[in-house]
């Protein structure tokens, strides 16, 4: 997984009744754009995360191109 500061997180609902959510990637703690990131959720929350199987990365350029 490789990810750069603007690109969004999709994390997919692991359990019945949790929904698929994004984060943004703030800023990229590992070397060559892998984990662990810091994101920022809608609700304004920050944390560290490496994120897991659920997850996809979402290109800044991707997200700009639809």
């Amino acid at each position: 997984m490789h990810a750069t500061k603007g690109d969004r997180l999709l994390i997919h609902g692991r359990v019945v009744g949790r929904h698929d959510h994004f984060v943004e990637i703030i800023e990229v703690l590992g070397p060559d754009g892998t984990p662990p990131y810091r994101v920022r959720a809608a609700d304004g929350h920050e944390t560290i995360m490496s994120p897991g199987p659920d997850s996809v990365v979402e290109h800044r350029n991707a997200a700009d191109s639809e």
